[in-house]
């Protein structure tokens, strides 16, 4: 098309022209589209008395005209008129270029019929630097209304119009770009935040419609293990949808845009051979690549039943939110996978735990002329401390406390080794010391890096009292006789370390009464708010006051002692305890 450039000013009066100037000035005091279009109706009301006004502006992809502003047409008009270029009194303007004055609508065949009572009309395009942008049409109901020197008027402000409007719209344009990137800035931000996939596919749902007044919308994950991508969230005319199929990595337009790792527009579906119809009302598409670190993690499919829909600032808008939603969603799936590792590991360790607990030993009973008690407080789900019982086939009594070094499921399982060793040897009926010599060269064999254990080991034969102990490494036992205690000493180096290590031995005669506690580290290692430690101290004194209670009351009383101590804090490292009265 190709405006004609006509020069009316000379034919026009000079107070008219000085009405035009001062309309004019009024018609650019603003910025704002719509005032801008409402100071041009009621100046043109001034110098021309019309009943139907309107300003329809050019959408340049579709090639047609729609209403930005109107008076006296019905609203349904104005909403769903489009006219294309060339079509109509108001599209034959935009194609010519020209004016367009026709005295009788009615036999003119190029009449587009949007009210009955209108009689006459006159269309004059909106031209700014040789281009067509819109068309001012006014409209009357009486016939041969409009003059030729009212079409020169109207030409005159027209061009004065036409300039308002491009500053309008490119302010418009600003401080559309300014609040989108607001809320690209303020998605960034939300979905950050959100830590499931299906809640950041709904909020995403949310933040896209604020982009884009969409009519369809989809998002699809790439399944890397079935290589298809599958629709996950999808919206039609504002209700979600259940949509169950998979898009193949190669197909459609949604696998023209993962293959060509960019966005891709179809303004008209019908004409691309690559278009697959599911949405029979689908007119243009829009799909854009959801990339994360260089990959295809899904797509953005967009749909309109209209022809040629989406425009550049929706690609641009729409690209830069689909680079944050690919962070957010490959986010969500990090969390979800770590999540489900962390259920499942806490399945484990529970199953671990119980498995632990029912190994523990029996304590034994009173056949062996001692009153026992064993306690264990674990830090965490499984422990890394130990205690057994052994019966020898001699009539011996074979008591052990361990504790390995680190925490958790890799202590728990070394002690459990460690455990299974020593009762392999007790066919051999070695003495203490051995025990722990031969344990320790055989755990050397096998040895685990950064790993090894402290334990004392004791035989008890009832029948002469006697008690035989070897240390290896573990905390001192205590030893009451008489109303004293005192703590055996007794060293050694921890099992697992060096492979040629030697243990001694102690000797007791113990009587009727007599008490004897072995403890792990975490009982005495534990400290109070003032960053004071327990110490083998207090747990003597405390046995001592209470000596007159069976084994079992005494560990009860002990525990609970420490517990008071630490303030009830959680322990930070498992307490055990073994308590041995001679009756």
């Amino acid at each position: 098309m190709e405006p004609v450039e006509l020069n009316v000013t000379q034919e026009l009066p000079a107070e008219v022209l000085a009405t035009m100037a001062e309309i004019g000035q009024e018609i650019n005091a603003s910025l704002n589209l719509d005032e801008v279009l409402a100071h041009a109706a009621a100046q043109i009301k001034r110098l021309i008395d019309y009943e139907i006004f309107a300003v329809l502006l050019l959408d340049e992809n579709a090639n047609e005209l729609r209403f930005r502003f109107a008076i006296g047409h019905r609203q349904e008009v104005v909403e769903n008129w489009r006219i294309p270029v060339g079509q109509g009194i108001i599209g034959a303007a935009a194609s010519t270029g020209r004016p367009v004055r026709v005295s009788d609508v009615h036999k003119d065949s190029r009449y587009l019929n949007a009210l009955d009572a209108v009689q006459s009309e006159l269309a004059v395009p909106l031209v700014l630097q040789g281009r067509v942008v819109g068309v001012l049409d006014i409209e009357s109901s009486q016939l041969d209304y409009f003059t030729r020197d009212q079409q020169n008027i109207l030409m005159m402000l027209a061009t004065r119009i036409s300039s308002a409007i491009e500053n309008a719209r490119l302010f418009e344009r600003t401080r559309h770009q300014a609040d989108t990137l607001l809320l690209l800035n303020e998605v960034a931000r939300e979905t950050n935040s959100i830590l499931d996939v299906e809640g950041v596919l709904r909020r995403a749902a949310e933040m896209v419609k604020r982009v884009i007044d969409y009519q369809i919308f989809a998002i699809l994950l790439y399944d890397e293990a079935a290589r298809v991508f599958r629709h996950r969230l999808n919206v039609k005319f504002g209700q979600h949808m259940q949509e169950r199929s998979v898009v193949s990595p190669h197909e459609g337009i949604v696998g023209a845009a993962a293959t060509l790792r960019r966005p891709v527009v179809v303004p008209d579906v019908s004409f691309d051979p690559r278009y697959i119809s599911i949405n029979p009302e689908t007119r243009s598409e829009l799909a854009i690549p959801l990339l994360y670190k260089h990959r295809v993690i899904g797509v953005l499919d967009l749909e309109s039943p209209q022809l040629n829909y989406f425009t550049p600032d929706h690609v641009q808008a729409l690209s830069i939110l689909a680079s944050h939603l690919a962070i957010s969603i490959e986010n969500a799936r990090l969390y979800e996978q770590v999540a489900r590792d962390e259920a499942r590991m806490e399945r484990d360790l529970n199953a671990a735990r119980r498995l632990q607990s029912a190994l523990l030993p029996p304590v034994p009973g009173s056949e062996y002329g001692l009153d026992i008690a064993a306690r264990v407080v674990s830090s965490r789900e499984l422990c890394g401390d130990l205690y057994d019982f052994v019966p020898y086939s001699t009539g011996e009594l074979g008591i052990a406390l361990g504790d390995v070094s680190g925490k958790g499921s890799a202590a728990a399982l070394y002690g459990a080794a460690a455990v299974g060793i020593m009762r392999s040897l007790a066919p051999q009926h070695l003495a203490p010391a051995k025990i722990l010599q031969k344990l320790n060269q055989i755990i050397c064999e096998r040895r685990i890096e950064g790993r090894f254990m402290t334990m004392c080991f004791l035989s008890w034969q009832p029948a002469e009292r006697i008690l035989r102990v070897a240390n290896a490494g573990q905390e001192q036992p205590l030893v009451f006789q008489n109303g004293r205690g005192e703590k055996l000493p007794l060293a050694g180096f921890p099992v697992g370390m060096f492979d040629d290590s030697t243990y001694d031995e102690l000797r007791l005669v113990l009587s009727p009464g007599d008490i004897v506690v072995l403890y792990s580290d975490g009982v005495t290692d534990t400290q109070n708010s003032g960053a004071q430690f327990y110490g083998w101290q207090r747990l003597s004194a405390a046995a001592s006051s209470q000596a007159g209670l069976s084994s079992a009351e005494i560990a009860d009383q002990l525990l609970t002692n420490v517990d008071e101590f630490s303030g009830g804090r959680h322990p930070f490292d498992d307490r055990t305890l073994v308590v041995l009265k001679v009756i």
